[in-house]
């Protein structure tokens, strides 16, 4: 197999099957591993500081070593069992059907008239105190969500996996292998911000690495995906003039330095406002507003939000693997 039969099997085992439950998850293992690793350098070192770059190295090298090694070790059978195994690598590191499930499950019980249930899915995937939240409230912090992840759930795990696709034969593996091992190190970089990256007491100084690493991971994917998302708001029927508008106006208000390019976007392509107050641990946090309040935070617009990312991605597709050709 090609690394453009690959990462499309992958996408396509993604849309298919998604992230069952019941199924371990190498994201929870991840996440597992961090805290082993908080907890062993926060006793022999002093520093959190330090403490914190010794645990993101630790799980990087963990994860790259295991992730080559099963690889290589399954590869020495057939060669399409590794690549097999590459496709499965893969499809974990993305989050496409279950972004949109998620997101669709939220618009399900808006329609439905069902605002506590509404407020409880919202909450699974946002981190902002749901519980109060009005309809419009709820509708805004899901197309929030769904912009955002469609960078640390899409956009980048395809860049990722693509650039170590076609890094991996000159490295002296293959495709497959750089693919996977590449898609893996980028999940885990992903997973040690969210669970390190806080400003608080515990983590200011311990998660700073670890945040500082993420952001450097998706300053690339965030700004492609941002304009890549222009691009599909003109294709997908959606405010492409307002898209860019509000993209070139609003992408860097965000507190985080990546964030605000797909946020932006978004809120120009649907003509909502998104962003401004919200709350988080019973804190009020003062956000910018993105974009401007052109029409109502309905549930339709959680659709036309999906409709969006869809067409994103086929873009994202379309070019990463354009470029994995001609590599």
């Amino acid at each position: 197999m090609s690394l453009v039969e690959i990462i499309l099997a992958a996408l396509l085992l993604d849309l298919v099957i998604g992230d069952p439950r019941w199924l371990p998850h190498p994201v929870r293992g991840m996440g597992w591993l961090a805290l082993r690793a908080e907890d062993l350098f926060r006793r022999w070192i002093p520093s959190p500081a330090w403490a914190g770059v010794m645990s993101v190295l630790l799980v990087l090298a963990f994860i790259g070593g295991v992730t080559g090694g099963v690889m290589q070790a399954v590869s020495l059978f057939h060669h399409l069992a590794g690549e097999g195994v590459a496709v499965i690598i893969i499809a974990t590191g993305l989050a496409l059907r279950d972004l949109i499930r998620h997101s669709n499950d939220v618009r399900h019980a808006l329609e439905a008239g069902d605002l506590p249930e509404a407020r409880h899915r919202v909450g699974m995937i946002v981190g902002r105190d749901s519980a109060c939240l009005d309809q419009a409230g709820i509708v805004r912090a899901c197309i929030e969500s769904v912009a955002e992840n469609s960078v640390d759930g899409v956009i980048a795990p395809l860049f990722y996996a693509t650039l170590g696709g076609m890094l991996g034969p000159g490295l002296g593996g293959n495709a497959a292998l750089g693919a996977a091992v590449s898609i893996m190190l980028y999940k885990a970089i992903n997973t040690m911000d969210s669970t390190f990256g806080y400003k608080n007491e515990r983590y200011l100084h311990f998660g700073r690495a670890a945040a500082r690493l993420d952001d450097l991971a998706n300053f690339i994917p965030a700004r492609l995906g941002g304009l890549l998302m222009v691009a599909a708001a003109f294709l997908s029927g959606l405010e492409g003039r307002d898209a860019w508008r509000i993209f070139r106006r609003d992408r860097l208000r965000h507190a985080s330095p990546n964030s605000g390019h797909t946020e932006a976007a978004m809120a120009g392509a649907l003509g909502l406002e998104l962003g401004g107050p919200s709350s988080y641990f019973g804190k009020v946090v003062e956000k910018p507003w993105l974009g401007f309040p052109l029409k109502p935070a309905t549930p339709v617009a959680i659709a036309r939000a999906n409709r969006l990312l869809v067409a994103t991605t086929v873009l994202a597709v379309i070019l990463l693997m354009g470029l994995a050709v001609g590599g």
